[in-house]
């Protein structure tokens, strides 16, 4: 019987070995808890400063994009002022052929009766009003400076007069539709 006491005693022995082998190797050794919790802290930091600076990023794309739309918007409502502005442009130059004739035929005088002048004034002022409803107007020319944006100098004269560079007479009168040039004045200058 003391056989069995004895061998029942090393088994407990044992036994308990092997509970405690289990639990130390099942147990995690010691660790620094602030440590963790700094590489925690270090860890979501570094994704939020990677995650502003993408918000960032994303939101100048946004700014970006949103003032190219907008650049493009304005570009597309100034091509369709253009188009309405400048569509007649083609018919209007092609009239000031026609407006000029009827002014020469106007200059001509005793070639014809009353009557016909008087309503070739008629036709010509009505004329002319229809085409400045459009937006044409002519250009000032005679005594006023040279300007090559809106003058063709064809001759050069000497004038006590005027003084050098001042546009002494009109040879065709330019005309601009919606503030844009379509023929720029045949003018004289003064040296």
């Amino acid at each position: 019987m003391s056989n069995s006491k004895g061998d029942k005693d090393l088994e407990k022995n044992t036994e308990k070995k092997k509970s405690t082998a289990e639990k130390t190797h099942h147990e995690k050794p010691p660790v620094n808890e602030s440590a963790v919790e700094d590489m925690k802290n270090e860890e979501s930091a570094g994704e939020a400063s990677q995650d502003k600076s993408q918000f960032e990023e994303m939101e100048t794309k946004y700014l970006r994009l949103a003032a190219d739309f907008q650049n493009y918007r304005r570009r597309c409502e100034k091509e369709r002022n253009d188009i309405h502005s400048y569509a007649n442009e083609k018919l209007v130059t092609e009239m000031l052929d026609v407006l000029d004739n009827f002014e020469r035929a106007l200059c001509q005088e005793g070639n014809g009766s009353d009557g016909l002048l008087e309503g070739m004034n008629m036709i010509y002022k009505q004329f002319r009003s229809v085409l400045e409803r459009v937006g044409l107007e002519e250009i000032e020319a005679e005594g006023k400076e040279f300007d090559p944006g809106y003058h063709n100098a064809l001759l050069m004269e000497d004038s006590d007069a005027h003084e050098s560079g001042i546009v002494t007479a009109v040879l065709q009168k330019g005309y601009m539709l919606n503030k844009k040039v379509i023929r720029h004045s045949l003018v004289k200058v003064a040296k």
